[in-house]
């Protein structure tokens, strides 16, 4: 019986006991003999495990998880400064005539956004980043015009930091059912 199994099957018997602390410890245990097992547990499975250990100890280390979350959060802010915020709000005009028989026909025109050439780190631009980022968590655009590479910058955080927030969020239940 290799040991994976026997972990497995002792965290059962502390679940099937009520006992969600020592539980919690035999699933380190189980998670930890899978992911170092070259000879049963594929590779890709083990690289799997070894990223689900490295951003939240498996789901039960929480203050991991935020880390991570504090990390990539900063990492959105620093690169939406250097190069996803514009220079300067991209301007609308509007142009258009007024035809013969009445009414009114104008074209809207918006400037795309430029990347700064200098000033990139500003406190102006961190309000501005960190307003994007902290919208981003929660799956909610900015609003803001950004640069095509902020548009992407954007993107990446938007799927990132919810799932680092939902893996602290799982650990942190964990920890209050125990």
């Amino acid at each position: 019986m290799d040991v994976a199994a026997a972990y497995r099957q002792l965290r059962k018997a502390f679940e099937d006991g009520k006992n969600e602390p020592g539980a919690a410890d035999f699933y380190y245990g189980e998670m930890e003999m899978r992911r170092h097992d070259k000879s049963s547990t594929p590779r890709a499975e083990r690289g799997l495990l070894h990223g689900y250990w490295l951003l939240s100890g498996y789901g039960l280390r929480a203050s991991r998880a935020l880390v991570w979350l504090a990390v990539a959060m900063l990492t959105t802010i620093l690169l939406l400064m250097a190069f996803g915020l514009p220079q300067h709000s991209p301007t609308q005009q509007a142009t258009g005539t007024v035809p013969a028989g009445g009414g009114r026909a104008f074209t809207l025109d918006k400037d795309d956004p430029q990347n700064p050439t200098t000033d990139r780190l500003t406190s102006k631009r961190f309000e501005r980043a960190l307003n994007v980022t902290l919208n981003s968590v929660v799956f909610r655009s900015s609003g803001q015009d950004l640069t095509t590479s902020g548009t992407y910058i954007e993107m990446a955080s938007r799927l990132l930091e919810p799932a680092l927030l939902a893996l602290a969020v799982l650990a942190t239940r964990g920890r209050i059912k125990r």
